[in-house]
């Protein structure tokens, strides 16, 4: 088996570094020149994973055609705004009994699409049965140094997702199979949006039982939308859901809820997205979700406050007032956990 990770940020760079340690050679394409040549000189990745040698069949390109080449894997890990690009690009010389795995989160702001969908419009239509999504709490600076860890492999066909437990399972790195695949790209998506109401709610001091309460309703509005477009309750519950969800509000390692804390701390959003070099995807997934409320009619109170914190001006404090004095609501009424 050969593998090509396509994008050389934090998490693809981690999964290139997983795939080799299992013995399995791998070509890790970029389009920067400048990132090239560093990992390159250094073979490390001291832009987006510093610290973690890469093993020596990692085989860094700027040539997306020699990337691909006679691979059995492809693993897309690049943000959500450039997946349609990259992929279109990629579709030429995408091989002929590839299986493509989608490792970003995120939906995409135009069409309002999963990932996974921009993958079956710009791949080769052969490649439809074969698309895959993994999603979980996955940190890539945990993965990349072996620390144990848990994720989901989600396609159309139990035949593709469990070709990709099989490519990525490892003793630290546990996959399981799961046939929601709208669940499972939703629930990696929708919690990023949560993970910045959770750094809000911190930068303003506000303690553990408000990030608690926020939390655990966001959730709810996360399989609210989740069922009206066609998931399992049920698949919030795991790892690509609360898993994940409760990662990405904890972690120090969540852009989205470093963003959050600072957006709390009264830094205006422009200000703090001139000085990231890497996407917090919550952002633009905040536009997406609430679009796709209004489509579904589902309430997201959460996600709307988000959004005007984000692209409104409305103060951070103001929009927790604002969902603390909602109407009263009865909890085990709201959505049925039993589809």
């Amino acid at each position: 088996m050969k593998a090509a990770v396509i994008g050389a940020g934090g998490w693809g760079t981690a999964l290139a570094v997983l795939l080799a340690d299992k013995g399995i050679p791998v070509s890790l394409w970029m389009r920067s020149d400048e990132l090239y040549r560093s990992i390159v000189l250094k073979r490390s990745n001291e832009k987006y994973l510093p610290g973690v040698k890469l093993n020596p069949s990692i085989r860094p390109t700027l040539d997306l055609a020699e990337a691909l080449h006679e691979k059995a894997v492809v693993v897309f890990a690049v943000p959500s705004h450039g997946l349609r690009t990259v992929a279109a690009a990629a579709a030429p010389h995408f091989p002929t009994r590839a299986i493509a795995v989608n490792a970003a989160k995120g939906l995409e702001r135009g069409g309002l699409l999963r990932l996974s969908r921009v993958l079956q419009e710009e791949l080769p239509p052969e490649t439809g049965d074969r698309i895959a999504v993994i999603s979980g709490p996955n940190h890539a600076e945990e993965v990349s140094r072996k620390l144990p860890a848990a994720t989901v492999a989600a396609s159309l066909t139990e035949e593709t997702a469990r070709r990709v437990q099989e490519a990525l399972m490892t003793p630290y790195f546990r996959v399981y199979t799961n046939h929601d695949l709208i669940g499972v790209e939703l629930g990696g998506a929708l919690k990023n949006v949560i993970a910045l109401g959770a750094g809000i709610v911190e930068g303003l001091g506000l303690g553990d039982n408000t990030r608690a309460a926020l939390v655990t309703r966001g959730l709810v509005e996360m399989t609210r939308l989740g069922i009206a477009a066609g998931a399992r309750a049920r698949t919030f519950a795991g790892l690509s859901g609360l898993g994940d969800l409760y990662a990405t509000c904890s972690s120090h390692y969540s852009r989205n809820r470093e963003v959050g804390f600072k957006l709390g701390r009264g830094i205006p959003f422009g200000e703090i997205a001139a000085g990231m070099h890497t996407v917090a995807e919550g952002v633009n997934t905040t536009k997406a979700a609430l679009e796709l409320s209004s489509r579904f009619g589902v309430e997201m109170p959460i996600t709307r406050e988000i959004h005007q914190v984000l692209f409104e001006g409305k103060l951070p404090r103001k929009a927790v007032d604002g969902l603390m004095q909602r109407e009263k609501k009865a909890e085990s009424e709201e959505i049925a956990f039993e589809n």
